[in-house]
């Protein structure tokens, strides 16, 4: 699967051939799960998948940048950014392939 990427059509069609419910089912089930995951971290929670990695909500300060066109310098508002930190596992996973 290198240099692809993977779809939600290709997660759905995973989870009916794995588990075998419909695909109807299995796309409402990936619709659920990426919403639970989306409106835990819209509060702020940190998302824990075991063996997989957490989900975190960092907030920024503002600070000085630049227009990396035109080279002027701006002000970047604060904001918040989600974080991804891999676990250890997966981390092994990917430095196997």
């Amino acid at each position: 699967m290198s240099n692809q990427t993977l779809t939600r059509a290709e997660v759905t069609d995973a989870i009916v051939r794995e588990v075998g419910v419909t695909r109807q089912e299995s796309s409402d089930l990936l619709d659920r799960t990426l919403d639970m995951i989306g409106s835990a971290l819209e509060h702020e929670d940190e998302v824990k998948l075991s063996r997989f990695g957490n989900f975190v909500v960092r907030s920024k300060s503002a600070r000085e940048g630049r227009n990396p066109k035109t080279g002027e310098e701006a002000v970047i508002a604060p904001r918040r950014v989600v974080t991804f930190r891999p676990s250890p596992m997966l981390k092994a996973r990917v430095d196997k392939g």
